[in-house]
């Protein structure tokens, strides 16, 4: 820990600013840190300042399977007491009392931080990153995993300098080039939560710009991917400014930086001024129309105000969250798309909603373990209709009112409610009742707002089964979200009148790729429109004419093979893998190749590519037969740090379990490899 105390020290010069807890208020919080990749492990030390506000016998921190090597309080050794998840000092704290806490510790942490790519010989691919949500940076940091405690932290890291660092705040400490291991501090000037903290190592480039009011913002990328770099984050600066401007509030971090990783375990996460998101969103311009980034992009961003300048109690208010972060990145959307795309998907979140309502599946808004679609999609119509009931005018005096009153603290839904009711001059417990305490979904009001805010809608909601002309609606002069609700709601019916080729012909590529994915088998009269979709900018719909014109006409295999060879797809490799699958399975195929297509398929299956590639080929290898390289990857899966992955992995191998040829070399090859890779498997295998 080479200068640890001078860059601490250095950090500590920066203004302190502090949320007041109950008995005791850490303030400061000065962090170093060193990863040891190949060990999984994170040497570090902090210097934490904080207040005593009433008399206490103890302080304690959240430590996860920490071993300490110093522990002082006001520059003496300590005595401190330690379990697997915490460490305490037991001492006669008074009232008025500041104090200096010094710890040295060494964290092997079982989640939070992860390390990809060390373990390969693939130069480049190395990445170190956390994902603390909630309450789990205290596997890397002694901290607070209570996300009422507000600090100040200034964070450095240590890396190799062959690599990039990118943390919470404005990098402060520039590394020199001829340090081989250097130290990049970065400084935060207001208080956070310890779980919003984070960082990032890795081989990165990086694209500047600056908002409109001045914020500087970094977006990162993979030297490889410079081409992507437009395409995946176009409109950043647009959703920037208007997230500004909508709020009423200034950006409240010094800067903002977005850092895509591989593996990542949910879409993106909106730590403090420096979002970590998927890298399956780093994406070319023909991607764009299937799979863009402009949505996570709004909603990790709108997080910077709703969650991270004002954060939730606990979790009877994680409305405040995802609810609102939800909500304006819809609106971020409607500046960019317009308003069809707006109203058009609310409409098909209501009808999610409503349908789950229905089952006797819905939620409170209030209730801290309901589901995602009430979090976000409810909570988001919660404050569309909100809006609507009191106006815009006083919503966002009330939106505006609420942030700057709470700012940097924490904050409950009544203190919401508080700035809405006097903006709005009105009491909104019936408003709360129906919304927020109701498990109920209010369709009678969404649909009254959806068919009078947008024209379409009211068009389609006047639609009778018994009067359905449906090739006069699907070539009336409607916006594409109206077209694509009709192909969904009669489906049937459009296969049963042959209108499939009406759709496959549209101007517009959604339709054509609704009208594909309705084709089980094309027709003969079909074929020459259909190859033409082979060359449409979609990935996704390239993806879907290439197989079902090589299983609807054998003997042009080879052709479409051969005009899909060198298309990739997206980020997943959709069109790649599927292409390679082909190819094996199609006789006399370039048989001089089949076993370079078979292995490149199978390799697909390693931890170097990211997991939703990885499922793809083991998908696809289910079909035509696995090596044991495959065999030994879906091992390894099992117990992948991304439960979506996982949960695949375990599935997979319990269904190749049933088999007993492959349950004798699933066996062999999980005998030969280490007790954590093969803990699942010998669990199932006795």
């Amino acid at each position: 820990m080479r200068n640890l105390f001078a860059l601490l020290f250095f950090s500590s010069i920066f203004f302190c600013f502090g949320q007041h807890q109950d008995k005791v208020d850490f303030i400061k919080g000065d962090i170093y840190v060193s990863p040891v990749p190949l060990a999984k492990e994170i040497k570090g030390g902090v210097v934490y300042r904080f207040n005593v506000l009433q008399n206490v016998d103890s302080v304690f921190l959240d430590a996860k399977n920490m071993t300490f090597s110093k522990v002082e309080l006001d520059g003496e050794k300590t005595n401190f007491i330690q379990t697997e998840h915490t460490i305490s000092i037991h001492k006669k704290f008074k009232k008025g009392q500041s104090h200096k806490l010094v710890i040295e510790y060494l964290a092997k942490p079982k989640q939070t931080v992860y390390f990809l790519g060390w373990e390969d010989d693939i130069d480049g691919n190395e990445q170190v990153w956390t994902q603390g949500q909630g309450k789990y940076t205290s596997h890397w940091l002694p901290s607070f995993d209570d996300m009422n405690e507000k600090v100040v932290f200034d964070l450095a890291v240590q890396a190799s300098k062959k690599y990039n660092v990118m943390a919470n705040g404005k990098l402060v400490l520039i590394p020199l080039e001829s340090d081989d291991n250097p130290v990049w501090l970065f400084n935060m000037e207001k208080p956070m939560s310890s779980y919003l903290l984070a960082f990032a190592i890795g081989n990165y480039s990086k694209q500047e710009l600056v908002s409109s009011s001045g914020i500087p913002i970094e977006n990162y990328y993979y030297a490889q991917d410079s081409t992507r770099v437009e395409p995946t984050y176009r409109y950043t600066k647009q959703i920037f400014d208007f997230l500004e401007e909508e709020i009423g509030v200034p950006y409240p971090w010094k800067n903002y930086k977005q850092i895509p990783v591989r593996d990542f375990l949910y879409a993106g996460m909106e730590n403090t001024g420096a979002t970590i998101f998927s890298d399956g969103y780093v994406i070319d311009s023909t991607a764009f129309v299937d799979k863009n980034y402009v949505n996570v992009n709004a909603h990790e961003l709108a997080h910077q105000w709703f969650g991270n300048l004002v954060t939730e109690k606990d979790g009877n208010h994680h409305w405040l969250h995802e609810g609102f972060a939800t909500y304006y990145a819809y609106l971020a959307e409607k500046e960019i798309f317009g308003e069809d795309h707006f109203y058009w998907k609310l409409f098909s979140t209501a009808k999610d909603l409503y349908k789950i309502s229905q089952e006797g599946q819905g939620q409170a808004l209030i209730d801290p373990k309901a589901s995602s679609a009430t979090f976000y999609e409810k909570g988001a119509w919660a404050l569309v209709l909100l809006k609507e009931e009191v106006g815009q005018r006083a919503f966002k005096k009330g939106v505006s009112a609420y942030l700057n009153k709470h700012q940097y603290k924490n904050v409950t839904i009544n203190d919401f409610f508080t700035e809405i009711e006097a903006a709005s001059g009105q009491k909104l417990d019936v408003f709360r009742t129906k919304w927020l305490y109701s498990k109920e979904f209010p369709r009678e009001d969404v649909e009254t707002f959806l068919k009078t805010n947008n024209p379409s809608i009211r068009k389609f909601s006047e639609i009778k089964d018994d009067q359905l002309d449906l090739k006069k609606w699907l070539n009336a002069k409607y916006p594409v979200e109206f077209k694509g609700a009709l192909i969904d709601e009669f489906e049937k019916e459009i296969l049963a009148q042959g209108l499939t080729p009406l759709l496959i012909k549209d101007s517009n590529l959604k339709i054509r790729q609704k009208g594909i994915q309705l084709i089980n088998k094309v027709a003969i009269t079909d074929q020459e429109i259909v190859e033409k979709l082979l060359y449409d900018e979609s990935y996704i719909t390239q993806e879907l004419v290439l197989y079902k014109l090589w299983s609807s006409f054998p003997e042009s295999q080879k052709a479409y093979l051969d005009a899909t060879k060198g298309v990739i797809g997206l980020p997943n490799k959709n069109v790649r893998l599927l292409w390679l699958l082909l190819a094996v399975a199609t006789n006399g195929y370039e048989g001089q190749n089949t076993t370079k297509y078979f292995t490149e398929l199978s390799s697909y299956t390693s931890p170097e590519y990211g997991w939703e590639i990885r499922m793809s080929a083991f998908q696809y290898l289910r079909e035509i037969g696995f090596t044991d390289e495959g065999l030994n990857n879906l091992i390894r899966g099992t117990n992948h740090h991304s439960w979506q992955f996982k949960k695949f992995s375990r599935n997979l191998a319990d269904q190749l379990l049933e088999d007993e040829d492959y349950k004798t070399r699933i066996q062999k090859l999980a005998e030969k490899l280490n007790k954590e890779d093969s803990r699942y498997m010998n669990t199932k295998l006795k």
